[in-house]
């Protein structure tokens, strides 16, 4: 069944599958051996070329592929930072002044105390007690904690 189809044909499918497989292993290589595949099969469409022939041509054709555009290449597929914070702010810092809601009772020095901030649950800790269901201003940020204060 496959001594049927024509080498061209093996090396174009053989090309697309490998090209395939990069959408499932990290590193932008396997697409350019893939296209050295390709290549090579629309070569011979039009000249008639020996396996050893075959074989050389693939290995040199993926090879410069790889060496010349895989570094031009990979800055089309890596992402952008379209905004990012200032020098200095951390963040959930900038968050300092802004209310939450007490959702688990807050216990001075406790971990169990537990807020909402913008739709998000927290752990909170303050220096007095406060009830579930208190609006409280944020202080600080310690970790993954929050300070707060009623």
């Amino acid at each position: 069944m496959i001594e049927n189809i024509p080498p061209q044909y093996v090396w174009i499918v053989l090309g697309v599958v490998i090209m395939s497989m990069e959408l499932f292993l990290p590193g932008f290589i396997l697409c350019f051996f893939g296209l050295g595949a390709v290549l090579t099969g629309l070569l011979m469409l039009f000249v008639p070329l020996g396996i050893n022939t075959q074989l050389v041509l693939f290995t040199i054709l993926s090879i410069v592929l790889l060496v010349s555009f895989r570094r031009y290449a990979q800055g089309y597929f890596t992402g952008r930072v379209s905004r990012t914070n200032p020098p200095g702010a951390g963040g959930m810092e900038t968050h300092a002044g802004e209310t939450a809601i007490v959702t688990e009772d807050i216990l001075p020095n406790s971990p169990r105390g537990k807020v909402e901030f913008h739709g998000t649950a927290w752990n909170a800790d303050a220096d007095v007690e406060i009830k579930a269901g208190v609006r409280v201003t944020i202080v600080a940020r310690h970790d993954l904690t929050l300070k707060v204060k009623p």
